[in-house]
């Protein structure tokens, strides 16, 4: 088999096994097939040589799909939680016509972040970055419960403003490098406006404070195999388009700086956040809004260090893969520790929380090694950088321990639990000991010093100190932690004050006089009277909107009208 013919299915697979679950009648047997989809990734892995290219003048506007080793570490990561995700599901969800939605819906996911990875050009890159956030919708509010539409409604709110962002961003890139090409892209250095647009619109999806407020959301509403991929491969395409479209050497340095900043606050507000949460995938949705921010900060040193970026980049997609393979690790033992007693739980949750600390001979440490590694050889003295990036890891730990403290309670009436539960789950937890390991770089650790050991370990300590710290402050208090921090965060306070804000607009007479001020009225009043009769009725089964066929017909006009626009936006730019 061809390249040309490989790196295409790597995609398409998904997208067609969508078309025919569509057909009437083979949708309630084809979602058995869903783990199968990302096979020909999983092949591509093996059999295609690094630097693989293929192009497709049929396709969009002319598409490049290529595999070089940033891509094969990320595809790797990719096709590894979705597959496992998959299998997952097919244990975790209920019978009925829901069941066949949400794997719909993941299928489209899926085929959106395996095609990034794969994207050499900017238009594929974007078309497939929007077919993944938009369908993840579909995964956030799959429960139908208040809390998913809610949560389901900031993401997409978010979502839509990081893709107009994006776009924008992107329409200024090609415009300047006069061709859509990744290569054409990295030759022309991009203007601050393009600059500031992709910070923004890809720090939505890596969860980069203070663009993260969809994440606490969205992670505790979403089924468990949803929130493992959410956490372990999607909020990774933020990461991947930095490295793509603004990579070290074209990006100007000044950014470096910029993103070494927003990432070590986002580290420490993570943990700061985390160990205030009442559940347990909410204080994982704040370990990765740290964990994204650590490596955000290490890719803001390459940039503004671009003799360190060969070797930061190859650390950061094994920190990548790392910090993945955990955190989905950790997503699915939650849900096998709601079906089993608390040994079993703990047993599930233990070695993929103390990879994610950075536990000697775990993924965790290697990562952490391999990213310190190059900051103690820097042309300029980084050792504040250094101790800011180990400060931070110590929070993982102590996230760690109040995760296990509500996670690890196991269920007070334990049932079975099904292959596809424990079988990916393992999996996932053996990866956190010998994937990372197998893909360091040869040579990796034959320079490495006592000194950049401790300087991965003395974070535990320092975690455990402060965890048991903070045990006894908690028995002062009472025996529970306070609440300081909403689920949510920043968002709560933005709900407040919009509902204040309508609450004024009612009681204030004057508005209602003003030109248009009915209009406002029948608005202001109306539309939550809309809405919670809507709810009501979904409330009482009457779920047309919900329906696998009205919504599949939605979104795939909403997809056809983003390639619409997107098409003529590179029509307008070519010519």
């Amino acid at each position: 088999m061809t390249p040309q013919l490989w790196l295409i299915l790597i995609p398409a697979t998904p997208l067609l096994l969508v078309l025919a679950m569509a057909l009437p009648g083979l949708g309630r047997h084809l979602w058995r097939l869903t783990p199968l989809a990302v096979l020909p990734a999983l092949a591509g892995l093996v059999w295609l040589p690094d630097g693989a290219w293929a192009f497709y003048p049929w396709l969009l506007v002319g598409t490049e799909l290529a595999l070089d080793p940033v891509g094969r570490g990320f595809l790797l990561l990719t096709a590894l939680l979705w597959g496992a995700a998959a299998v997952y599901a097919q244990g975790y969800l209920g019978a009925g016509p829901a069941r066949v939605r949400f794997h719909a819906f993941f299928l489209l996911a899926m085929a959106g972040n395996l095609g990034l990875v794969v994207a050499a050009d900017v238009v594929f890159f974007y078309t497939s970055f929007a077919l993944m956030s938009l369908a993840a919708m579909g995964l956030v509010v799959h429960d139908q419960r208040f809390e998913s539409w809610r949560a389901g409604w900031v993401y997409l709110g978010m979502a839509v403003a990081g893709e107009v962002a994006l776009f924008t961003g992107l329409i200024l890139l090609v415009h300047d490098a006069g061709g859509h090409g990744m290569v054409r892209v990295w030759e022309q250095p991009p203007d601050a406006m393009a600059v500031a647009l992709l910070v923004i619109g890809l720090g939505v999806k890596a969860g980069l404070v203070p663009l993260h407020v969809w994440l606490p959301l969205a992670h505790p509403a979403a089924p468990t195999p949803a929130s493992a991929v959410l956490s372990g491969a999607m909020i990774k395409a933020g990461l991947l388009g930095w490295m793509r479209l603004l990579p070290p050497g074209s990006a100007p340095e000044a950014l470096g700086t910029i993103l070494v900043v927003l990432g070590l606050v986002g580290a420490g507000y993570g943990v700061a956040a985390g160990v205030f949460q009442y559940r347990a995938k909410t204080v994982l949705a704040y370990s990765s809004i740290s964990q994204m921010g650590l490596m955000t900060a290490g890719l803001g040193v390459a940039i503004a260090h671009p003799a360190l970026a060969p070797a930061l980049i190859s650390a950061l997609v094994i920190y990548a893969l790392h910090h993945g393979i955990a955190k989905a690790a950790l997503f699915l033992g939650v849900g096998i520790a709601q079906r089993v007693g608390r040994p079993a739980a703990l047993a599930w949750l233990l070695l993929p929380g103390l990879a994610l600390a950075g536990m000697p001979l775990t993924s965790g440490a290697v990562a952490k090694i391999l990213l310190k590694a190059p900051l103690y050889d820097a042309p300029v003295d980084l050792s504040l950088v250094t101790l800011l990036l180990s400060t931070a890891a110590a929070g993982t730990l102590l996230l760690m321990l109040r995760f296990w403290v509500l996670a690890a309670g196991g269920a007070r009436e334990p049932r079975p639990v099904s292959v596809f539960l424990w079988l990916p789950c393992l999996v996932l937890v053996l990866g956190t000991v010998l994937l990372p390991w197998a893909l360091a770089p040869e040579g990796a650790f034959k320079a490495l010093t006592p000194d950049h050991v401790l300087a991965v370990a003395w974070p535990m300590g320092l975690g455990l100190l402060i965890g048991g710290s903070g045990v006894l402050l908690a028995r002062l208090w009472g025996g529970t932690m306070p609440r300081l921090i909403p689920e949510g965060d920043l968002w709560v306070p933005l709900e407040w004050g919009g509902q204040a804000v309508l609450q004024w607009i009612r009681r204030t007479s004057v508005f209602w006089r003003m030109p248009g001020g009915r209009l406002s009225r029948c608005l202001v009043d109306g539309l939550p009277r809309l809405w919670a009769a809507w709810l009501d009725r979904v409330a009482h089964g009457e779920r047309l909107l919900l329906r696998w066929e009205t919504l599949g017909l939605m979104f795939v006009g909403l997809v056809l009208a983003v390639l619409a626009v997107l098409y003529l936006g590179a029509v307008m730019v070519s010519s």
